[in-house]
């Protein structure tokens, strides 16, 4: 295979497809999709061998596990822009009235300069007010924007097909069966299957309220959830087509350190009101192409999973901090062999 055939599809001049696995960028080979699954506020020591989620370190075994993962900043909004921007963008707080709008590059377009496409699925998605940038007016209490990278941005607020990119979680069956499921996608489960949690009141679930001691009901509640998608894109026909997919399960931030200051890595400034560490998090890599019973325990964050994310779509730009020198591609959990 010639030279000048993997230049072009490291530069995406030909559909996925009809480039080789070996066509690569910074050791990561072109990915058909990635399916980001993100839950929320819990620390490394918090899941891995935790008997309550057995789902997840079953995963963690059989496929990929990176032990030295870290969320970028607290409390939680900023740590979903900065997976798909590469930055924090100054915000630090999860306030629900605050427009944070933000008009800079993410990697939604990057996606659409190489035609490729991408979906947020959010559960309890409000259908009467889609388009608000801070919590809704109206709708379920169990979806919060916070947790929304894309409604962020500017350019998503204004794309005319907002209303296909941004779905409710329903429209994820449909969606793996019939051909459509995107090339990028986030899947967001509800404060109660994400492991957030709520205070306690009416209608609260036992297992979905908050509990500082032994936090077992909302860790196994996730689990479930989490263990039910990953089976449920498996089975799909996305899973078995060829080329790469990947699946990452990884949280936003690690809550166990009451919110300290100064731990992260790979671009991380621990004086920065912003970018001052997130905590040490698991992150979970499940490929259908990719490597088997792995650990990578090299320093990674938010900003190495889009900068791999980025190269898996044969883009050679890094927005932001993934283009900084401390942060690299998680070459061993998507490496193919």
């Amino acid at each position: 295979m010639s030279r000048h055939f993997l230049a072009l599809c490291a530069a995406g001049a030909f559909v996925l497809s009809a480039c080789p696995a070996n066509a690569q960028i910074e050791g990561i080979p072109r990915y058909e999709h990635i399916i980001v699954i993100i839950a929320e506020n819990h620390g490394f020591d918090q899941i891995k061998d935790n008997a309550n989620a057995p789902n997840i370190n079953t995963l963690a075994q059989k496929f990929g596990l990176a032990t030295q993962y870290f969320g970028v900043v607290h409390p939680s909004k900023a740590n979903y822009i900065a997976m798909i921007a590469g930055k924090t963008f100054g915000i630090h707080d999860d306030k629900p009235h605050v427009d944070h709008t933000i008009s800079d590059r993410s990697l939604v377009d990057q996606l659409k300069e190489r035609n490729l496409t991408w979906k947020g699925y959010y559960e309890n998605f409000p259908a009467d007010d889609p388009r608000a940038v801070f919590s809704p007016k109206q709708g379920n209490p169990l979806y919060v924007s916070k947790h929304n990278a894309f409604i962020n941005f500017k350019n998503v607020q204004d794309d005319p097909a907002f209303a296909d990119k941004i779905v409710g979680l329903d429209r994820l069956s449909p969606d793996l069966a019939n051909g459509q499921f995107p090339n990028y996608a986030h899947i967001i489960p509800n404060l109660c299957n994400d492991m957030h949690g709520m205070d306690p009141g009416a209608g609260v679930d036992k297992n979905c309220e908050f509990d500082d001691t032994a936090d077992t009901g909302i860790i196994a509640r996730g689990d479930k959830v989490i263990g039910d998608l990953v089976a449920k894109i498996i089975a799909s026909p996305v899973w078995s087509k060829p080329g790469n997919v990947a699946i990452v399960i990884t949280w936003d931030e690690n809550e166990d350190g009451h919110n300290v200051k100064g731990k992260g890595c790979c671009g991380f400034d621990p004086n920065s009101p912003a970018n001052f560490g997130g905590g040490h998090v698991p992150t979970i890599v499940v490929t259908n192409n990719g490597p088997r019973g792995v650990t990578d325990d090299t320093p990674h964050n938010h900003y190495s999973l889009l900068r791999t994310t980025e190269a898996a779509f044969g883009i050679t730009e890094h927005l932001n901090l993934a283009n900084h020198p401390d942060v690299h591609t998680m070459v061993k959990l998507f490496a193919v062999p």
